[in-house]
């Protein structure tokens, strides 16, 4: 080999080194870009949330409600917001049933809420939907909770006791009545007391039949001279009256 040869071999190859460093210097500057912008995203006061927009048909849910659980749970920073586990959270609202939720580009959360239809109180301190879901019914100062009959009833019976309620109500109503108050007890016996103020009581089995047997007659007990107190159906056939006494308010129609 020529000393010629050697001495070229021996030589940097700088057009090597120099690409080498390009990368480098490349690699570092993306590096540095990437941590940039994720500090500039989780910077809240660089990409703050600045509009939360809540849309609905809304009577029980408020955008103080809203608003203050999403400015609790999450992050600040439009970009670090947690689209699904916000959702999770505004939907653990007593009063909402369904929500959906999306960002707006470049600061906005748009929110739209399905509340709760309430059909009944349960056991005087949770509400059903219609669904006979139990939800906590509490409501802000200023807010007018719906006029709803009150259904009591065993622990896990709630969605028998409002399809009981719901078929029930419907028989009265077609005879002019309603109901005020449902009684299931820990045998799933039926105990009614309606809204004039007459109790019936209509056992475990055939309650429907019972309860038609008592709205056919019920126009004969109308004409006694004393107001019905309640009515016991627990009978194959017929029925028990108890009457009010002189001094009992009457509150038949």
């Amino acid at each position: 080999m020529t000393s010629e040869a050697m001495t070229d071999k021996a030589k940097p190859n700088f057009r090597f080194i120099g690409g080498m460093a390009f990368l480098l210097i490349l690699l570092a500057g993306i590096v540095y870009g990437a941590w940039a912008i994720k500090s500039w995203a989780e910077d809240e006061q660089k990409s703050p949330v600045r509009e939360i927009a809540l849309s609905g048909d809304l009577r029980f849910v408020s955008q103080n409600d809203v608003e203050t659980l999403i400015r609790k749970t999450q992050p600040g920073s439009f970009f670090e917001l947690n689209v699904e586990q916000a959702h999770q959270d505004i939907e653990q609202l007593p009063w909402v049933f369904r929500a959906s939720i999306r960002k707006r580009w470049p600061n906005s959360l748009k929110i739209y809420v399905l509340e709760q239809t309430p059909a009944a109180r349960w056991n005087d301190d949770l509400i059903l939907n219609q669904y006979g879901d139990a939800f906590e019914g509490a409501v802000a100062k200023g807010m007018t909770p719906p006029q709803l009959p009150s259904l009591f009833g065993p622990g896990g019976s709630e969605h028998t006791a409002l399809d009981g309620y719901n078929s029930m109500q419907a028989l009265l109503v077609s005879a002019g009545m309603s109901i005020d108050e449902l009684f299931l007890s820990e045998r799933f016996a039926w105990h009614l007391k309606l809204v004039n103020g007459i109790s019936l009581n209509l056992g475990r089995n055939e309650y429907i039949a019972r309860l038609q047997r008592f709205i056919d007659l019920y126009p004969l007990l109308k004409k006694n001279e004393k107001a019905v107190d309640y009515v016991d159906l627990r009978y194959d056939t017929g029925l028990a009256v108890g009457w009010k006494s002189p001094e009992q308010p009457s509150q038949e129609s």
